[in-house]
């Protein structure tokens, strides 16, 4: 893809707009596209964990009022795991070692909470969907105009990630007990699996 051109800009418009690329190389950092391979690895593996979050959820409270709504949020999380996996495939990326343990992990923590009770299950999805949508914003602020559809893609994504976020609010996830440490453990592990994703 041809790079955006803008009116009445030098040469390097479209360069500085990148940000990293207005700043220049920095020691240590990751060449362009092992930096993009690492964002299609990790935001696939959160798809995926956040899929089985949702399943494990479903299996304990699915057939309660709560139902419907989850099952919207897992539909939502599923076509985002199936656009990084056409990524990893166009991009030749290999997914993270860790799928297995996120496909116990994930499923874990969300029937986990679902067992704790609704709010507890809904606290769950407040944090993990604040964590993301943090990590979200930090990639868009990476990707330079030559990565438009992914970013715009990324965009949408972070957009419904925010809407699962107002609706755990919403469904008085703060009203669960230990609302606090609940959501700061969850955050902590949830940005662990990041930093793990991305790496391995």
């Amino acid at each position: 893809m041809s790079e955006t051109t803008f009116p009445n800009a030098g040469p390097n418009a479209s360069r500085a707009r990148h940000p990293s690329a207005s700043r220049g190389a920095m020691p240590g950092d990751l060449p362009r596209r092992d930096r993009l391979a690492r964002i299609v690895r990790v935001d696939h593996a959160g798809e995926y964990g956040a899929k089985r979050i949702y399943e494990g959820q479903i299996a304990v409270i699915g057939k309660g009022r709560h139902g419907k709504t989850l099952r919207h949020m897992a539909e939502q999380e599923l076509e985002h795991l199936e656009y990084f996996e056409k990524q990893l495939t166009r991009r030749r990326v290999r997914p993270t070692l860790l799928q297995p343990l996120w496909h116990v992990t994930g499923f874990l923590l969300g029937a986990g909470t679902a067992l704790l009770g609704e709010r507890a299950a809904m606290a769950c999805t407040v944090a993990v969907e604040e964590v993301i949508e943090r990590h979200y914003e930090a990639q868009l602020k990476e990707l330079g105009p030559d990565e438009q559809e992914l970013a715009d893609s990324i965009r949408k994504f972070q957009a419904e990630e925010v809407e699962h976020r107002d609706i755990g609010l919403v469904n008085e996830a703060e009203l669960a007990a230990g609302y606090p440490v609940l959501t700061a453990a969850i955050k902590a592990g949830t940005r662990a699996v990041i930093w793990v994703a991305e790496r391995v």
